[in-house]
């Protein structure tokens, strides 16, 4: 990050830092936090925030402590993608829920994380490190996947630079390792993945695709490791997907940004 007082920062990409210093697990913060988080001095952080206040984007605490505001939390409802989708997906998920009692989740592609926009979880269900508004990895969750098995190559190309995370002992960290996997992903349309990202915790995730035939988001069931056989929720989990993405208007063939042409469509 440039330093603040760089020359050329509007005053609206400083509000906007402020903001984006909210994330999940974050959504209290003090001056000093968002000092900290911003990297600006003291001084012109109160004075973001209290503009921000005023305008109904952030909200102040008696003690001084800020969270996000409700006009903030009402644009952010607006996001074209996130909407239509959560809407149409929420019948499908609770179907999955009410059969399986696991975590049943909804992820969408932003920047190199897959982001969870919804998730319903059983209160027995095993924990994980996800929650709504935050995000996965791409290269060892199921739901990131299958979003990066349908992602341009660049993308690709930038998860592999960038090295990945080895987060226990069954992630997958070779390059060739993980481009035949997410080749498989493609061909099938599923994403199996056993102890890649936490230990002791399973998920299989497929994708979703919109009118135009693009994958544009992924669901998932996330398991405890050794509960059930996941050859057995694969087909819930597929026909959940394929029913979101008759309501999104599906019809054309599923077309890959890897791959232009687009492989046939699954008959899983």
């Amino acid at each position: 990050m440039p330093p603040m007082n760089q020359p050329g920062r509007t005053v609206s990409s400083r509000l906007l830092d402020v903001l984006f210093a909210f994330r999940p697990g974050h959504s209290r913060l003090t001056l000093a936090d968002l000092t900290r988080r911003t990297g600006m001095p003291h001084a012109t952080v109160r004075r973001l925030a209290l503009h921000l206040v005023e305008a109904g984007a952030l909200d102040r605490a008696p003690d001084g402590g800020f969270t996000v505001g409700v006009r903030m939390w009402q644009l952010g409802a607006l996001a074209p993608l996130a909407v239509p989708l959560r809407t149409v997906a929420l019948p499908f998920m609770d179907d999955l829920h009410t059969t399986l009692r696991q975590h049943v989740q909804l992820a969408v592609l932003e920047g190199a994380e897959a982001v969870i926009v919804e998730r319903l979880s059983a209160a027995d269900a095993v924990g994980v490190i996800s929650r709504v508004g935050g995000s996965l990895p791409l290269h060892s969750s199921g739901v990131g996947k299958v979003l990066l098995a349908h992602a341009d190559a660049g993308l690709l190309d930038r998860v592999i630079e960038q090295g990945m995370t080895r987060y226990t002992p069954r992630t997958i960290t070779e390059p060739a390792r993980l481009k035949d996997t997410l080749e498989e992903c493609r061909r099938t349309g599923v994403a199996v993945v056993r102890e890649e990202t936490t230990p002791g915790v399973d998920s299989v995730a497929t994708r979703i695709i919109d009118a135009d035939g693009e994958v544009v988001a992924a669901l998932s069931v996330v398991v405890r490791s050794g509960s059930v056989d996941l050859r057995t929720v694969i087909p819930a989990v597929v026909t959940s997907g394929l029913g979101v993405s008759r309501r999104l208007g599906r019809h054309p063939p599923v077309r890959s940004r890897l791959h232009p042409a687009g492989p046939p469509p699954s008959r899983s």
